[in-house]
């Protein structure tokens, strides 16, 4: 679920962006996660929060990984179980609300967070929930969109949600990861191609953290 949204029903609001034909964010794993191989190897328990359609925690079990997602719509968690039907390997895709998620305990060795975004009242608690969730010496991969991408959408980029308060300050990530050993914490400017909602010039910040 990229770009979640203060809509009342996050769920009804990606049902229907996903119901739309297609994959809105492409069927190719984001390009961050992807740098992350050499540190991915079979075997390891992945949680993938926030995963739409699937095509991050796919990629993950294609490497062998045994993957869980959990996505607030439940049409974006059928494609997810679709698209991993299609690639001949199996993921545990949930539909849940992630405020209200049952969040596992030190048992997971990968979060990846891939433009989950929160407003600041929920942010910390969340991203407490993922350094939780991992086993010591796990790792966080986090991309998101930070505030300079108003300007890229005025511009005519695609993505991101347009409120401000939802969009992530490497100052802010760096707190919030503060127990963590931060490896990379940067903000960049990349030409985004990921299906049809992610797309152009775009303004994001890029987060690896490994729990102690």
């Amino acid at each position: 679920m990229a770009d979640q949204t203060k809509a009342p029903s996050p769920g009804a609001f990606w049902d229907q962006r996903y119901a739309e034909p297609g994959f809105a964010f492409g069927e190719k794993p984001n390009e961050w996660l992807a740098a992350q191989r050499d540190r991915l190897k079979p075997g390891m328990v992945a949680l993938v929060p926030g995963d739409g359609e699937g095509r991050n925690g796919v990629y993950l079990a294609e490497l062998g990984l045994k993957v869980t997602t959990v996505d607030a719509s439940q049409v974006g968690v059928q494609k997810a179980q679709t698209l991993a039907a299609k690639r001949g390997v199996t993921i545990d895709a949930q539909a849940a609300d992630l405020t209200a998620w049952h969040w596992p305990n030190a048992s997971v060795d990968l979060v990846a967070s891939i433009y989950l975004h929160w407003p600041s009242s929920l942010r910390p608690q969340m991203h407490r929930h993922m350094i939780a969730a991992l086993k010591p010496g796990g790792f966080i991969v986090l991309e998101a969109y930070t505030p300079r991408q108003l300007l890229q959408r005025a511009k005519g980029s695609v993505g991101g949600p347009t409120d401000k308060d939802m969009l992530f300050e490497p100052s802010a990530l760096r707190q919030d990861f503060a127990s963590m050993e931060i490896i990379h914490l940067e903000e960049v400017d990349v030409a985004l191609e990921e299906g049809n909602r992610h797309t152009g010039p775009s303004s994001i910040v890029r987060l690896l953290a490994r729990r102690p």
